[in-house]
């Protein structure tokens, strides 16, 4: 039986749900109430043995590294896909509840997936919502662009960079579609490993991942700082084995993550070699939107501008710019045919 199905289970209210499955946080977007009801971390706690859901969200996020051997914390997506449905499902069921409880409707549902998600795995998608009265799928370079204000109706270039926390996507639009994308598995998680790596390598120290994305929001930076900025980590000495502190300089993280924002630099590049001519025209007047939680580290759009030569901006909300464009899709009845979509009976 299906999420939704399960969620329920009278069938009288309209809705119209966005939902934005993140790799780091689940997003969901009431379009009636014109917010976002839910933000929560796209983890779940299970008992090892039985399997059964402890707790989700950033009740769950924070059991990460600290469970006992009797209980896991677990992520259901990676790289911005769905790694496992029947976790996912599970915990989508329970977000639901905490907003909803047992509400009498059967909702029309846009979900939003990275640009290179298999037919397979949209198959898997639309075969899991089975309660919702339609399911519709909307690539996140779509949606973020849309979310950021920028008019994607008009026959004209629109790029968007969407740095989320399990895959990137570059997307040239125009009239609603996408003329030119790619879709990368290195986004701010992988800036996270990255960091983890160098302290490794440089230090012998170990350290999880809540630490490296505390490290990252505090130092991360794209170009390097004339003044350093330092603060101490904690973590275990691969030596000794006992918990050590070291020192870290903002310019050590520049050094740790360079290789990856220059991934998603040189890709960049790429999509726009692949532009035609005329758009390539609009988006040197238009500029390229930076969004997702990736984009937050600093000095990243001044890097992505020096590079490109192209004015670059960093949406006004984005960590929210795609449910947000998820929602405002529901609006768009062009886009709306463009899209893939479920109906249920």
């Amino acid at each position: 039986m299906g999420f939704f199905s399960r969620t329920f289970n009278f069938f009288r209210i309209k809705k119209s749900l966005a939902i934005d499955l993140g790799t780091a946080n689940t997003l969901i977007y009431d379009r009636q109430k014109k917010r976002i009801v839910l933000n929560e971390p796209s983890v779940v706690a299970q008992d090892r043995k039985t399997k059964k859901v402890i707790a989700v969200g950033k009740e769950a996020r924070e059991m990460l590294g600290k469970t006992p051997d009797s209980i896991i914390a677990v992520k259901p997506l990676k790289d911005g896909v769905i790694a496992d449905f029947d976790v996912t499902r599970e915990m989508l069921r329970l977000f639901l509840h905490k907003i909803y409880g047992r509400s009498p409707f059967k909702p029309e549902v846009m979900i939003c997936v990275p640009l290179e998600v298999t037919s397979v795995e949209k198959k898997a998608l639309f075969d899991s919502i089975t309660g919702a009265k339609k399911v519709y799928i909307i690539e996140e370079g779509r949606a973020a662009v849309l979310g950021s204000g920028v008019n994607i109706s008009a026959p004209e270039g629109n790029m968007v960079i969407d740095i989320g926390g399990g895959s990137t996507d570059i997307a040239i639009l125009s009239l609603d579609e996408i003329v030119v994308s790619k879709s990368l598995r290195i986004a701010s998680n992988t800036f996270d490993d990255d960091i983890i790596k160098y302290v490794k390598k440089k230090y012998s120290l170990l350290i999880g991942e809540r630490t490296a994305e505390k490290i990252k929001k505090e130092l991360g930076t794209a170009i390097p700082l004339e003044e350093e900025e330092i603060i101490d980590i904690k973590g275990r000495d691969l030596i000794t084995g006992l918990p050590k502190t070291v020192k870290l300089s903002s310019n050590e993280i520049y050094e740790a993550i360079r290789d990856s924002l220059y991934e998603i630099i040189n890709n960049t590049k790429e999509v726009l070699e692949k532009c035609p001519p005329e758009l390539v025209v609009d988006i040197l007047d238009n500029g390229i939107v930076m969004t997702g939680g990736g984009s937050l580290v600093r000095n990243f759009t001044n890097l992505m501008e020096e590079e490109t030569k192209i004015n670059v901006f960093l949406a006004e909300k984005p960590l929210e710019s795609v449910v947000l464009g998820g929602g405002l899709a529901f609006d768009n009845r062009n886009l709306l045919r463009t899209l893939q979509m479920k109906e249920n009976t």
